[in-house]
């Protein structure tokens, strides 16, 4: 394959790379090992995934590359990304939660090029002997010091102790690590660093919202209220806290969705794509949220809880002002709290007195229960709300086909209307479950 980086920048909707992509290209040919540090939100999926198509060999048979990263949600972020460059190569994801034999059979069926995946699901595929490795030469460790913090040292040794022809590693980060174990094979690494000298285009202005209350919640609604219909990542130190506070909102019929380790993944994946496509404005997580995931316009961060140090605080924060954004972060705070030392500068918030009527979002999510192994396609779901719905064009926004369920982004204002046309209709032949995505 010619690796056609223009072609490739027309797919993406981008018109060119920024210098630590350029430089992981000029740097990166296949056979080096390199470790890149660059904060969050800078593009470095884009920066490591581009070296890596161009060397990778489209006569060899077999999986040549593998990802280790240490969520199922940036395994399948790095899988999106990786399949929006639309080359012939092709890519899996593993992780753990769902069966492994389903994986297996993914393997035999795609013939994957690359495999993105946790440490311990890689693991138990290569022990079994899932895949071959004779051809895998190009390892890759994304958010390799997050990976270390969660206990992963032992399993990505194990992974790495069975591929005997490794020839390549890429290390990547957004925190400088003291020292890279040693288990990661790294000779003479080629080191990017762009921690302190890259220059965010973004703008984040940072505020103190001062709670009369050590109990904050009712000083949250009000900002979340203020804040009126935007996007908005709220974050806690603890899930009993989320799940408190979610509820809490509920009960003042804020919109709103809980997300941290203590859910199935399913009920995450459902509330990450409902927040993505506008119809659930309001996230309150753990910092489970705050890396590996990439959800583009988040307008506001609140921590509702001081984070646990200047690491979590930069994580966090990166959810917005990615780039040539704008962005806002608040501390929610009472009287026996303080803004840590390391934030420089801030201003104080000051809520109205009467706090905004709540508005709800322009968009609903649609459940409809068959999907890719149905051969169900986005155009078979938009065709079917636009002739039985009465849906127009507008009124339609993400479609997000999984393999035995859909969700589709509807304009609020319809969704009464098409749950009434479609009640009892087939889609494609079929008769399924269309209904709102609680």
């Amino acid at each position: 394959m010619v690796f056609d980086l223009n072609q490739i920048l027309v797919n993406l909707g981008i018109k060119s790379l920024n210098e630590m992509q350029q430089q992981m290209l000029d740097v990166y040919h296949g056979k080096e090992d390199v470790v890149l540090l660059s904060p969050t939100g800078t593009g470095k999926t884009l920066a490591f995934l581009l070296p890596l198509v161009r060397s990778l060999n489209s006569d060899a048979e077999g999986v040549q590359a593998i990802i280790l990263v240490p969520s199922r949600e940036l395994a399948l972020q790095i899988e999106s990304v990786f399949k929006s460059l639309g080359t012939p190569f092709q890519i899996i994801s593993c992780y753990g939660g769902r069966p492994a034999m389903d994986e297996h059979r993914m393997m035999k069926n795609v013939h994957p090029d690359v495999i993105v995946g946790t440490p311990g699901r890689m693991n138990d595929h290569l022990t079994k002997q899932n895949f071959e490795v004779n051809h895998l030469t190009k390892l890759v460790i994304d958010e390799f010091d997050k990976s270390l913090e969660l206990g992963f040292q032992e399993e990505m040794a194990a992974v790495i102790d069975k591929l005997p022809n490794l020839n390549s590693r890429i290390l990547l980060s957004a925190t400088d690590a003291e020292e890279i174990p040693q288990f990661t094979g790294l000779r003479s690494p080629e080191k990017l660093m762009f921690l302190d000298t890259i220059e965010r285009k973004s703008k984040v202005k940072i505020w103190k919202v001062s709670s009369p209350e050590k109990d904050k919640m009712e000083t949250l609604l009000r900002l979340l209220a203020n804040l009126g219909n935007r996007s908005v990542m709220v974050f806690c130190n603890y899930r009993e806290s989320v799940d408190r506070i979610v509820n809490f909102l509920k009960s003042k019929k804020m919109i709103c969705a809980a997300f941290h380790g203590g859910m199935e993944q399913l009920d995450r994946e459902r509330m990450l794509y409902k927040f993505r496509n506008g119809s659930c404005p309001v996230l309150v997580s753990t910092d489970l949220a705050a890396r590996g995931l990439d959800i583009p316009g988040i307008e506001h961060i609140v921590h509702y809880h001081l984070p646990l140090n200047q690491e979590a605080y930069t994580h966090r924060n990166g959810r917005t002002g990615r780039w040539e954004a704008e962005g806002n972060v608040y501390f929610v705070v009472h009287s026996e709290e303080n803004i840590p030392e390391y934030i420089e500068e801030y201003a104080d918030y000051v809520l109205p007195e009467t706090m905004p009527k709540l508005q709800k979002p322009r968009w609903s999510t649609l459940y409809i229960g068959k999907g890719k192994k149905d051969k169900l396609s986005k155009m078979d779901v938009a065709g079917f709300l636009y002739k039985k719905g009465n849906l127009a064009r507008e009124d339609i926004g993400n479609i997000d086909v999984k393999d035995h369920f859909i969700y589709v982004a509807v304009r609020r204002s319809k969704l009464k209307q098409l749950l009434e046309l479609t009640s009892g209709e087939k889609i494609k032949g079929m008769k399924t479950i269309i209904e709102e995505a609680i």
